[in-house]
């Protein structure tokens, strides 16, 4: 059997644990990053529907989010983990940068970005982060 390619896929009984993976941090892994995403909630609404449609929509846009921070102000490589909470999916993304993100002017018509973490604090119901010597953690829960 060939191993997983994005990482482990856990299962207890027929409830989704978590999914772990890790990317260089190239800016195609923002899509590779969605892609593991959606691909753990195909399996978890195998078990368990979201509570409304458009919370799985949320969860991509905010993995989506983190990713491409990453790859635009952390060198190096990035690590997504998505795990099921009570009521809810705990995203994790591990960068290699020791500076903490801080929400920026946002400007629509001049298309110069400063959305991503407005918007990553509007579809989370908690955001943390947590550094380190060898870059940060940031933890977002969205509902489920």
């Amino acid at each position: 059997m060939a191993p997983e390619r994005y990482g482990d896929r856990t299962l207890a009984g027929e409830e989704i644990t978590t999914r772990i993976a890790s990317f260089p941090g190239k800016l195609h892994d923002v899509t590779d990053a969605r892609l593991v995403a959606e691909e753990f909630l195909f399996d978890l609404a195998r078990v368990s529907a979201p509570s409304a449609p458009e919370h799985w929509d949320d969860i991509l846009l905010v993995v989506t989010e983190l990713a491409a921070n990453a790859v635009q102000y952390a060198p190096g490589p990035f690590q997504l983990r998505l795990r099921r909470t009570f009521d809810g999916v705990h995203v994790v993304m591990h960068d290699t940068s020791t500076t903490e993100p801080a929400p920026r002017p946002f400007h629509p018509g001049s298309g110069g970005g400063g959305i991503g973490w407005h918007l990553i604090h509007t579809l989370c119901d908690q955001v943390s982060v947590v550094g380190g010597a060898h870059g940060k953690d940031i933890h977002v829960f969205l509902p489920w």
